[in-house]
């Protein structure tokens, strides 16, 4: 049985399929997104969405969907699926699947009548295509597809209206055609394994609605443009492959493409297998010498932090160490690039925020563990010592190092924590002065690189560590025995954050193992949930466990009570440190609601975060890379445990 598998009654049911989406990627930022039953309900939904540098930075929606029509005996049976005003859906295609699965690649059966038709998707690993595999696996009669287009030719940030701008023109190519509906953009190309006839019908379809873009209080209605349709006659046991790119394709050599692509897929038949395949959708190699990773789909770049905190959970958890270095590589550079002249990165986006430079050492620290210290001093130990002297000369612009070793840093103005959220130019959290996960990952950081050097103390080193030894505890333990999120002179954040967990978190602590324990009774008894840690206690004033309605509101919320999953790694990770074997089953516990999600929301992978309060609704962008990550990280430390 299919581990990600859903039958009739689900698919039929619009309230349950519509929630359910699917997302597959690319190298180079490319991907296809849609929910199982291929109706868009978002603007940034299509079976072909791609960066077009040549425009701006942004992704672009160049093939929306793509409706096949079963024809037998002249009887015409449409199985696309579109949202128009009025709660109206047409053709409504979804009352002839039969059963949807996602194991290897997402596949479609359909029943009309006596025609049993399945349909699979793949998206090119190293290429911006589509290419989709009809199989007709039992009919008693002749039969015909026929194959509309849906095109968009916009930004995902943006819709279409019909206009008389469009260029309606097209070439034929080998199988198919090629059109480009505006200027700038790249020729669309439309081709399939064997001949078929393209008939040239232009016509807008208006009104096509986006329900997500409504319930975001984004503009939700747009128009599509549909320049035809193809024809093309199918026999019992014949399989048609149907290839989207934009650059033409060698068609007798689609078959061969698309079981090379089936072949190089991990099958999802495990929360393992889901989460790694998640993971390996966020690769960004845009040149062949970079490689990154994006921050989330579908609407995330590559941003510095999540960068360094997703990337051992990504890479070394699925025992991929060389793509670990792969992306060190890229990112080092641009490091070094902001520290000796602020030069800020064309690609890497946020480097400026002050922990990102702690985030990468703690990067490296997972891959010392996880391939040895003499390797990790060899290949980042100047790294390390570069990053650490920056920050003991007071280089940078918003941190300073204080004489009690604590980091001191501006967040007054704007927001430079994960905590990053903004109404009208300013942070919504406040979090400036002493912020305690920053002086965790200093403390940590700087433990490391003595571990790093051998383990003897380091002149210039070792004295920061005694004095935060005293000054971290004396700073952030309260009398009721959890950490304040941070301390600027009088200003004291009593706030129960989750923030605090990262000094039991992380593996060198100044905290005592009573003062350990402490943080992780608060952190379990306000902000845990079975979807991740609240970002605030419901009883600290202004907990908004809810993220819904209009941009506005979902600021205030976003950090404010809504719960994320990259937090629960850090709190089960914490867990165990203090709790240690006897800790794994309760870890284990924690772990079967995020599997659940693998066939909730975006099928496979986690979601960015979730209401605070019950019943924990999935938000935001579909798939998250820190969230998946630290998942990943639990994942493989329980399996040590056991090992053990």
């Amino acid at each position: 049985m299919s581990y990600l598998k859903f039958d009739k009654t689900v698919m039929i049911n619009l309230e349950e399929s519509l929630t359910r989406e699917v997302l597959r990627t690319n190298r180079l930022g490319a991907y296809h997104c849609t929910t199982v039953v291929d109706c868009n309900t978002r603007k940034y939904h299509g079976l072909l969405v791609m960066p077009v540098p040549a425009i701006d930075d942004d992704n672009h929606v160049l093939l929306s969907s793509f409706d096949e029509t079963v024809i037998q005996h002249g009887a015409e049976f449409n199985l696309g699926l579109h949202k128009y005003a009025g709660d109206n859906f047409s053709p409504k295609g979804h009352k002839y699947i039969r059963e949807y699965s996602s194991e290897t690649v997402p596949r479609t059966l359909y029943r009309v009548g006596g025609v049993i038709f399945s349909k699979e998707k793949v998206f090119s690993m190293y290429e911006n295509r589509i290419m989709i595999k009809y199989t007709l696996e039992d009919a008693h009669s002749a039969t015909t597809l026929r194959f509309r287009p849906f095109l968009a030719f916009r930004s995902v940030k943006n819709l279409t209206q019909a206009n008389g701008n469009v260029n309606q023109s097209y070439e034929e190519v080998t199988n198919g055609i090629k059109t480009c509906m505006y200027p700038g953009y790249p020729e669309l190309y439309m081709q399939f394994n064997k001949k078929v006839k393209f008939v040239y019908e232009p016509y807008w379809y208006n009104g096509i609605e986006y329900p997500k873009e409504q319930e975001r209080g984004y503009p939700y209605q747009e128009d599509l443009y549909v320049p035809g349709y193809f024809e093309v006659p199918i026999k019992k046991g014949e399989t048609i492959i149907f290839s989207a790119g934009d650059s033409a394709v060698a068609t007798t050599r689609l078959k061969a493409l698309y079981e090379n692509e089936v072949v190089a897929r991990t099958p999802r038949t495990s929360f393992f297998n889901c989460l790694k395949n998640s993971a390996q959708q966020f690769y960004f190699r845009p040149k062949e010498d970079d490689a990154y990773l994006l921050a989330g789909y579908p609407w995330f770049k590559v941003r510095a932090r999540d960068l360094f905190v997703a990337l051992p959970g990504s890479t070394l958890s699925i025992d991929d160490p060389v793509r670990f270095e792969k992306i060190m590589h890229t990112a080092m550079p641009a490091m070094r690039a902001y520290m000796e002249s602020g030069r800020f990165d064309a690609v890497i986006r946020e480097i400026e925020h002050p922990d990102v430079f702690l985030w990468a050492i703690w990067a490296i620290q997972q891959y010392a563990k996880h391939e040895g210290v003499e390797k990790a001093r060899e290949l980042y130990g100047d790294f390390v010592k570069e990053v650490i002297d920056y920050i003991r000369d007071q280089k940078h612009p918003d941190m300073k190092l204080m004489e009690n070793g604590l980091l001191f840093a501006n967040g007054k103005d704007k927001a430079i924590t994960w905590m990053n959220s903004t109404v009208n130019g300013k942070p919504v959290v406040t979090r400036s002065g002493y912020i305690v996960e920053f002086n965790a990952l200093w403390y940590n950081a700087l433990c490391f690189y003595t571990e790093l050097m051998g383990g003897v103390p380091v002149e210039g080193i070792d004295p920061i560590i005694k004095s935060m030894d005293k000054s971290f505890p004396e700073t952030f333990v309260n009398g009721y025995n959890y950490l304040f999120d941070s301390v600027n002179g009088s200003t004291v954040d009593w706030s129960v954050r989750p923030n605090m967990i990262f000094a039991v978190a992380l593996p060198y602590s100044p905290l005592t193992r009573m003062q350990k324990r402490a943080v992780v009774d608060i952190v379990t008894k306000e902000l845990l949930t079975p979807k991740g840690l609240r970002s605030l206690s419901p009883k600290s004033e202004g907990y908004r466990p809810y993220y819904v309605g209009p941009q506005y509101e979902r600021d205030l919320a976003y950090h404010q009570g809504t719960a994320w999953p990259w937090l629960l790694g850090a709190y089960l990770e914490a867990y165990l440190r203090v709790f240690g074997k006897s800790g794994v089953a309760f870890a284990e516990r924690m772990l079967i609601s995020l599997e659940e999600e693998m066939s909730l929301h975006c099928i496979g992978t986690i979601p960015e975060l979730f209401d605070g309060n019950p019943p924990f609704t999935g938000r935001g962008a579909v798939s998250f890379a820190m969230n998946v990550a630290a998942i990943l990280r639990v994942v493989d430390l329980l399996k040590k445990y056991n090992a053990e």
